[in-house]
């Protein structure tokens, strides 16, 4: 299309000859816009090579090729450049306890039971030493495998996703010194929406631990969620309320006078209340039962359930298995964004003063 541009405006003449180029490049660039509406179409053969040699009709069934697949479901992403960069630079400190993750490595004291207690109140078989049996889980943005590793030693089958790959070398290098997590643990390097096209309706649970704080755009990111799982399929959420004690808390003591986390590891622009986060999820189809905050003691470098969620707060959600048409939540009148806000359900919660 840029050479054609280029021939229709230099080329010289008359009014008229304007006039006719002008027509032809309007019907090339038409020509251009509906073979490329053709192409999108869902199911619509790639005519690019696969990755393995193969075209269509080859090995694939005649689906699209993956170089061509990712560019179109990837149109609306989730990753962000300047996050990748941020966790590019810590890629190798992910397993040291005492260094950058040390808060993360102390969060698994909450998370793993959060997430196992959860899933066995929604689970109709259980088997003892291994609870988690037969359940497949999404760890997104699962970084070098801090989360991944333990759900698979409680006997899920985990994915854990990161769209470094830095990441997931970390990840795998680490797994490999437990033969226990050698057919429970498997990681790959791509974004959410990616595995949405490749894998709908394959989880039992997602789970996005102090991830959503650093994607791009949230609704798209909850909705490729909902893709990937089950009807009945649960979804779990660890990240930060955005208000004034948030950025005082996580952003000016965690980053600038603790050093808990490297300074401008985090954005208050991108913190995202329960309201709002429950009204995104209603609109993809989920059902909010849970939301839990939690309290970081830098002194102890240890987590605690507290009833307050005006910083670091847990959520829990559940895929409705009839999908129903939804609006966005209406406005609560009480406890609207101020840290107080707690699900319906939250009276047999994990919660604890």
């Amino acid at each position: 299309m840029a050479m054609w541009r280029k021939l229709l405006c230099t080329s010289g003449g008359s009014s008229q000859t304007g006039r006719v180029f002008g027509v032809l490049e309007r019907a090339v660039r038409a020509a251009f816009c509906d073979w490329n509406a053709v192409l999108a179409r869902p199911g619509f053969a790639s005519l690019q090579p696969r990755a393995d040699g193969t075209g269509p009709g080859k090995g694939g069934g005649g689906t699209h090729s993956s170089c061509f697949f990712r560019k179109y479901s990837t149109s609306k992403t989730t990753v962000e450049s300047g996050e990748l960069k941020k966790f590019q630079a810590l890629s190798q400190k992910w397993w040291d306890r005492n260094g950058e993750f040390a808060a993360l490595h102390a969060l698994n004291d909450l998370r793993v039971p959060f997430i196992r207690d959860t899933l066995l109140m929604h689970s109709e078989k259980q088997q003892s030493g291994r609870p988690l049996h037969g359940l497949r889980i999404l760890d997104v943005g699962c970084g070098g495998g801090l989360l991944s590793e333990p759900l698979g030693r409680l006997g899920a089958m985990v994915t854990g996703i990161d769209p470094l790959e830095d990441n997931i070398r970390i990840a795998d290098v680490h797994k490999s010194f437990d033969p226990v997590l050698k057919e429970q643990v498997q990681y790959s390097a791509c974004p959410l929406e990616q595995m949405a096209m490749e894998a709908p309706g394959m989880f039992d649970a997602v789970i996005a631990s102090e991830v959503v704080e650093h994607v791009s755009d949230v609704e798209t990111f909850i909705r490729c969620a909902a893709q990937v799982l089950k009807p009945g399929g649960s979804l779990f959420i660890t990240t930060i309320n955005k208000t004034f004690l948030s950025y005082a808390l996580a952003i000016v003591a965690a980053e600038k006078i603790l050093r808990i986390v490297p300074n401008g590891t985090h954005e208050w622009g991108k913190f995202i209340s329960p309201n709002k986060l429950e009204a995104h999820l209603m609109s993809s189809g989920f059902t909010v039962e849970t939301i839990n905050g939690m309290l970081y003691n830098p002194l102890f470098g240890s987590w605690r359930w507290i009833i307050n969620a005006s910083v670091n707060y847990a959520l829990h959600a559940v895929k409705n298995k009839i999908e129903e048409k939804s609006d966005f939540m209406s406005e609560r009148s009480d406890g609207k964004d101020n840290g107080s806000y707690q699900s319906k359900s939250n009276a047999g919660s994990t919660v604890q003063s």
